[in-house]
């Protein structure tokens, strides 16, 4: 059985995340501590000059609160962690951090390059030091 779960989550494709939360309950338990984490992209800084730091600390504030808010709908009283960065890197990061034993990601379509699973959870497939679990 496993007893940490991280589950990323895409706060674009919130159904998506609920139905992952559901899925690490079922694995994990009752006694499972399921972490939630979602990944804002960082913006180039030659894009990043033209906005203001207000408008970013907002985009911040609401991902946080989207998190927070997915976790107690869902019944996860386990850590919300938003990080930056590239989402592979940022969600293996999370996963060697909060020491889990199972990472449950969601695929979106993918393109041509990465037709059999996204470029995100290919990555963390790939490059994960515990099972990883992709959901589509």
């Amino acid at each position: 059985m496993f007893k940490k779960i991280l589950v990323p989550v895409d706060l674009t494709h919130n159904e998506l995340g609920a139905q992952m939360i559901k899925l690490a309950k079922e694995i994990g338990g009752d006694s499972a501590e399921i972490v939630l984490t979602h990944v804002v992209h960082d913006i180039p800084a030659y894009a990043a000059v033209e906005i203001s730091g207000e408008i970013l600390d907002k985009t911040h504030k609401w991902a946080k609160a989207e998190l927070e808010k997915l976790a107690k709908d869902n019944g996860v009283s386990g850590p919300a962690d938003l990080r930056h960065g590239s989402a592979g890197s940022a969600i293996l990061e999370a996963a060697t951090q909060h020491g889990v034993d199972l990472v449950i990601i969601g695929s979106h379509k993918p393109g041509m390059a990465d037709y059999f699973l996204g470029s995100t959870a290919g990555r963390v497939v790939r490059h994960a030091q515990c099972p990883v679990l992709v959901m589509r």
